[in-house]
């Protein structure tokens, strides 16, 4: 493995540095990928032809959540029906390259949005990842926002139809969950996953660290931020549910891969756990922060070669 890459966060696009990795190097592959919902500029993942995407109504100032205009489900153009195929396309590109850097039966685990995730699945499947389930990460509380179409139809000037749609709204319900698609690198033909163990020590889970108060953990996993963990990016998880699925997972000193790193959480929660991480970040800022985040100078982790 090549040194410069070993604990280290790389500025760049991860593309570019993947192939860079040692084949059959990464025993666990643990990142919250972007969505493709745009969320912000770094998650419009399709070719958009409308410039009020991102952009906001006079109904989204100052508010703390949905300050960005996107775009309806029906989409604006005949274009957007290809959102989520182009969204797969993306994805397919990367994926394709961490394929034969992952060790022979080892997991990975991708976050994903509701609406998304089934075609992240299609890209991990179609390079050979098998799917092994989808987990929900419950968090303790959701933004919601759905507007009274009673609302909407008064401003209209709409007075019996108010009347007639009145409890009713428009959107969908709390986004209590977020999907984490779990999956694995097959192991070889004809052999057993007890053997893959004892050849690569990847492909068990650790349930009895993982336990609480002695309850055997279970596909839902309901995690929140303590009151001490900062918040750098809009999309970061909770500390503690990275530390989880590390621990799951791996063994000490083994190697975690987040091609999407972006405020640290994957290197934050490998460190404390002794294991090794690999994370690339685009947005300089965001990796100057996951950087500081983990006390780590600056000149000492630039753009690797």
């Amino acid at each position: 493995m090549n040194k410069d890459y070993i604990d280290n966060i790389i500025l760049g696009n991860c593309i570019n540095y993947i192939p860079k990795l040692d084949d059959e190097s990464i025993d666990l592959f643990l990142s919250d990928i972007p969505y493709g919902i745009a969320l912000d500029d770094w998650d419009v993942l399709h070719n958009n032809a409308n410039s009020a995407l991102l952009g906001a109504s006079p109904a989204q100032n100052g508010k703390p959540c949905f300050r960005r205009r996107g775009k309806p489900i029906n989409g604006w153009a005949q274009s957007d029906r290809n959102i989520g195929l182009e969204y797969e396309d993306w994805c397919k590109k990367w994926v394709a390259k961490v394929y034969p850097k992952m060790k022979i039966g080892a997991f990975l685990f991708v976050f994903g949005a509701r609406r998304t995730i089934h075609r992240t699945i299609n890209a991990f499947e179609e390079v050979g990842f098998l799917l092994k389930d989808v987990l929900a990460w419950k968090k303790p509380t959701a933004p919601h926002r759905a507007q009274r179409v009673s609302i909407v139809l008064e401003r209209r000037g709409l007075s019996h139809e108010a009347k007639k749609w009145e409890g009713w709204r428009l959107g969908n319900l709390a986004p209590i969950y977020e999907p984490i698609a779990w999956f694995m690198k097959p192991y070889k033909i004809g052999g057993t996953i007890t053997d893959n163990i004892i050849e690569n020590e990847v492909g068990a889970i650790n349930v009895e660290d993982c336990k609480n108060d002695c309850i055997i953990p279970n596909n839902i996993l309901e995690f929140g931020f303590s009151k001490d963990e900062i918040k750098i990016h809009e999309a970061q998880k909770p500390l503690n549910l990275m530390k989880f699925l590390i621990k799951l997972t791996t063994r000490e000193n083994q190697v975690i891969l987040d091609p999407f790193i972006g405020s640290g959480t994957t290197a934050e929660a490998a460190k404390l756990l002794n294991r090794r991480f690999i994370g690339f970040e685009l947005k300089k800022d965001y990796y100057k922060r996951a950087l500081d985040r983990l006390n780590y100078t600056l000149p000492l982790f630039q753009k690797a070669k």
